[in-house]
């Protein structure tokens, strides 16, 4: 996680490219070879090269950018509070209908 007032290392996408060619072409790991050309660290060595293999651009970022609009938890907007209600006693019938042994009995008492 990024650190308040943390500066972040830019590359070019021409240097991005050189340092894709030379590990593709060369014999070195990412390791050494990020640290030859002065990169962080070699994970965003990695990312690069997979990014270059799959044909994307260096600057697309995937986190973020989902296009699937049913991902994550769904956001449910009522237009009352009647309609919110009759929503949430659906969802506990078909719970209980699911999961039956879950429901607790109350002992009735019986009084002469």
């Amino acid at each position: 996680m990024a650190k308040k007032g943390q500066e972040f290392q830019h590359y070019t996408d021409e240097f991005k490219l050189k340092a894709v060619m030379k590990y593709i072409n060369g014999n070195k790991s990412y390791a050494i070879l990020s640290e030859e050309l002065g990169i962080k660290h070699c994970t965003q060595l990695k990312v690069w090269v997979k990014k270059w293999k799959a044909g994307e651009s260096f600057d697309t970022r995937s986190i973020g950018t989902s296009t699937n609009p049913l991902k994550g938890r769904p956001r449910t907007k009522f237009k009352s509070v009647e309609e919110e209600r009759d929503y949430l006693k659906a969802q506990v019938e078909y719970l209980k209908k699911q999961y039956p042994n879950l429901i607790k009995e109350e002992p009735t008492s019986t009084e002469d």
